[in-house]
């Protein structure tokens, strides 16, 4: 009766794992604005709000003990089209915006921006905020955090300004503060939270197998299966191990592709700007060329100054400097 019962497990667990291997299978390319990641898998789960609460803490030095206190409210693309971000909650009239990322994105303040105001759209919507009132309505205080793993060299800490990207002075501020989350680096905060200590190990683990199997598949089983009997999240990882595998497969993809857009996009780019550099080049040339013409033209007394200087679309006095710079 056992030998059945395991048996018939296995067959439970090989039809889940083919039915991610499908969804997976059925994408033709990567869907960016879509996509969940280990990460808001296990932090921005309602099931785990308790290990969300624990990263919270964490970055706070608070002690909160009662996860029912935090509210998600982590924006819906079904409401709001083509946007959807990563994780947000709301716990004592403060709104946490966190979000992750495996490429370096300067330009996350925007995104925390267009987040924030649907946000706080949500927030007037179901609250008593009323905004023609001729009393300061109070709204929740905004906290916009970026957990950075790639494989690209960053800070433990860098903030991201919104005036970054003007051109000038501005009115509008945004302060993003990206956190780099891979495995060694702010080792307080990682030493403070054990779900990310081991959410990062698993991630550095997997990287490490990369190097040594030929197959990514083959590293994230590795990894999952060498995870320590004691990591909090591993009944979790194990328990959605399809879920999980697709995810990760999903996430080093997606990297591996914008690495390879990045370096074509480099080399289109490198071509264009030859292209462009001998076209402005021998439009320079010619221009010069013409007025070294003229200007022989002018000695040989065939030509006034002044004609020229109106042939080279010049006024006589450019014209004079310029044969004076090329001489």
């Amino acid at each position: 009766m056992s030998d059945r019962n395991d048996l018939l497990k296995q067959i439970r667990k090989l039809k889940k794992e083919l039915k991610a291997y499908k969804v997976l299978a059925n994408k033709s390319e990567i869907n960016r604005e879509y996509k969940d990641t280990l990460f808001k898998f296990i932090f921005g789960s309602p099931e785990n709000r308790l290990w969300t609460l624990a990263l919270y803490n964490a970055l706070n030095g608070t002690d909160y003990k009662d996860p029912n206190e935090l509210k998600f409210n982590t924006i819906d693309e079904v409401l709001y089209l083509k946007m959807k971000n990563d994780i947000s909650f709301l716990i004592h009239f403060e709104l946490n915006l966190w979000e992750h990322q495996s490429t370096f994105n300067p330009n996350m303040p925007m995104r925390f921006l267009r987040y924030a105001e649907a946000l706080y759209e949500k927030f007037i919507a179901t609250s008593e905020y009323y905004e023609y009132s001729c009393s300061l309505q109070k709204i929740p205080t905004p906290k916009c955090l970026c957990f950075y793993n790639g494989t690209e060299e960053q800070p433990e800490r860098t903030e991201l300004l919104l005036s970054d990207a003007y051109e000038g002075d501005g009115d509008i501020e945004v302060k993003v503060t990206m956190l780099n989350i891979n495995f060694g680096k702010n080792r307080k905060l990682l030493d403070a939270c054990k779900p990310l200590y081991e959410y990062s190990w698993l991630v550095e683990s997997i990287r490490r197998y990369q190097k040594e199997e030929t197959d990514l598949e083959a590293a994230v089983e590795r990894a999952v299966d060498d995870m320590p009997e004691d990591f909090i999240i591993k009944e979790f990882i194990v328990a959605n191990r399809a879920e999980v595998k697709v995810m990760l497969l999903t996430e080093y993809n997606e990297e591996k592709v914008l690495k390879k857009e990045r370096k074509e996009g480099w080399k289109e780019g490198k071509a264009e700007g030859i292209e462009e550099g001998k076209a402005a080049g021998r439009a320079e040339g010619i221009a010069v060329g013409k007025v070294l013409a003229y200007a022989d033209l002018v000695s040989d007394g065939l030509l006034t100054v002044d004609a020229a200087a109106k042939k080279a679309g010049m006024t006589a006095d450019e014209f004079r400097a310029e044969c004076g710079m090329l001489q």
